[in-house]
């Protein structure tokens, strides 16, 4: 059994039946929907012509929403009905990132993630979904995929069907007939900031002129079919500066610990012994703060361990973390007690724990299928070179506090900072590098080549050339480089600083560049 809807957009009329017995049937809040009408037109006038889309939950059977759900809250029932779990929700908005359908939303009573859930508890009975009994026109079909007698089942063999986003492979159960591809692409509509009867929100104004720039002299801009004249909001960026700080803070945390597992002496001193594992044990307590307080239901985080989804990255990383943790304070330890052989021991574990630490949030974007930009295979390297920049500008600000190297005739001629110098280097380089590849390549999918360009010629492009390129990359290594020349410690440090800075900026750039191509 696999439950399914039909629109036959050839009958729709925009009445919004189904909108209203939606929100009344299932209590759904004034400014959220679990379906609703999409106006779009086509052509210039006098010859213009207007779709009706309606858009909803896609069930569908390779549902990304549940695969990283970390707490089961989303789930497949065995009559193919993607449901939901209210009181398992944590709200961590991966599930929003995930569906390539615009369908989930946050509750704004509840603070849990909501959709469409093809009116389980009417099924359950007996009775079709509520938008289906309402409907004048007959327009929303419902039933049985694998029942050849069902009227649903009959259209979707014999008649010219279509799904949204078909490439996505999810395999999506809500089947439009008779619709103009346009009306179900946002990609080939053109950006508008206006509709007819509603106003938008300045966050989608702003988004949709800021797309629009972008679009603009591009090949990426140049299929736009049609023109949304109405539409309801949109959250616009789910995840926002607390995601990207987190980032920021994983990478000093596991790039403290990297660096001076990797290039770290005895001559280092209290710099190797405790000053490393005290950075990355400050810094993987933030990352961890910001990963409670993002979430709208933050009292529930222990359901990540307690109500695991070991399929989810969410649950996996927090463990990976909770590891990384604890090799960190056994390092501790053993810096503090002065046992190198503690300390030693701990070189190999904390390699590995590192390296998944840094590189586990590739997975974890990886699966939120709906955000085409985030799933390039350079994010796993981009996150482990991330972490060496970290590692090496942190422990090289540390220098001031933990000096540390070996001196003759009170000078130094061997310092930790000559080692972490010539790693940021390396590291900046190679960062640079990756982004050359991932923005300045051809990218063969539309979403991405519009993400990659609202940063590089968009509204980023200042913050992106100027703070990113400039101040995060090409000054850091021209100041390291003229310390090696001059011998100018304050230098480095300086160079460390911006180091950091760029990096920030590229984590937020990305985040937000991910977020800006609309889904429905």
């Amino acid at each position: 059994m696999r439950y399914g809807f039909v629109i036959d957009q050839r009958r729709c009329i925009g009445c919004h039946a189904c909108t209203v017995a939606c929100k009344e049937e299932n209590r759904v809040p004034l400014g959220a929907f679990r379906t609703w009408v999409k106006y779009v037109e086509r052509g210039t006038f006098p010859q213009t012509r207007r779709y009706f889309s309606v858009l909803r939950c896609n069930h569908c059977d390779d549902a990304p929403c549940v695969t990283i759900c970390p707490t089961v809250a989303l789930y497949r029932r065995p009559d193919g009905i993607i449901d939901f779990d209210g009181a398992r929700c944590i709200g961590c908005k991966g599930c929003m990132q995930a569906c390539p359908y615009d369908a989930l939303y946050i509750d704004p009573d509840t603070h849990t993630a909501a959709k469409c859930n093809y009116c389980a508890h009417r099924i359950e009975v007996g009775l079709e979904p509520a938008c289906v009994i309402v409907c004048p026109e007959q327009a929303i079909i419902a039933g049985d995929l694998d029942d050849p007698k069902s009227t649903i089942a009959r259209i979707v063999d014999r008649e010219p069907v279509q799904v949204r986003k078909a490439e996505q492979g999810t395999r999506p159960k809500v089947f439009y007939l008779g619709a103009d591809a346009s009306t179900l692409s946002p990609e080939l509509q053109a950006p508008a900031t206006t509709y007819l009867w509603a106003e938008r929100p300045r966050a989608e104004v702003d988004l949709v002129k800021m797309v629009a720039a972008a679009q603009r002299g591009d090949a990426s801009g140049a299929g736009a079919l049609s023109r949304p004249v109405y539409d309801v909001p949109h959250q616009v960026r789910p995840w926002g500066w607390k995601v990207a700080a987190y980032l920021w803070t994983k990478s000093i945390a596991a790039g403290a610990l990297l660096v001076a597992a990797l290039a770290g002496s005895p001559g280092w001193g209290s710099l190797l012994g405790v000053a490393a594992p005290v950075l990355s044990l400050f810094f993987l307590v933030l990352t961890t703060a910001l990963l409670i307080f993002d979430l709208k239901r933050a009292d529930r985080f222990a359901y990540i361990l307690l109500k695991p989804n070991w399929r989810s990255w969410l649950v996996r990383g927090a463990w990976i973390l909770m590891a990384f943790g604890a090799v960190g304070a056994v390092w501790l330890f053993g810096g503090l007690t002065d046992r190198g052989d503690v300390v030693s021991a701990t070189f190999v574990p904390a390699i590995l724990l590192t390296l998944a630490a840094a590189g586990y949030s590739a997975f974890l974007f990886g699966q939120a299928e709906g955000r085409d930009f985030w799933q390039s295979p350079l994010v796993l390297p981009h996150l482990i070179v991330a972490s060496l920049v970290a590692g090496s500008a942190t422990l090289s600000l540390a220098t001031v506090v933990w000096p540390a190297g070996v001196m003759v005739a009170g000078r130094y001629v061997s310092h930790p900072g000559d080692t972490l110098g010539a790693l940021m280097v390396l590291s900046l380089l190679a960062n640079a590098g990756l982004l050359a590849v991932e923005l300045g390549t051809r990218h063969p999918v539309r979403d991405v080549a519009k993400a990659a360009r609202i940063i590089t010629h968009g509204g980023y492009r200042a913050r992106f050339w100027g703070g990113v390129v400039v101040t995060g990359t090409v000054l850091p290594i021209a100041f390291v480089m003229a310390d090696f020349a001059l011998t100018l410690w304050p230098l480095s440090h300086f160079a460390a600083i911006l180091a950091l800075a760029g990096l920030w900026l590229w984590e937020d750039l990305w985040v937000r560049a991910g977020q800006s191509v609309p889904l429905s």
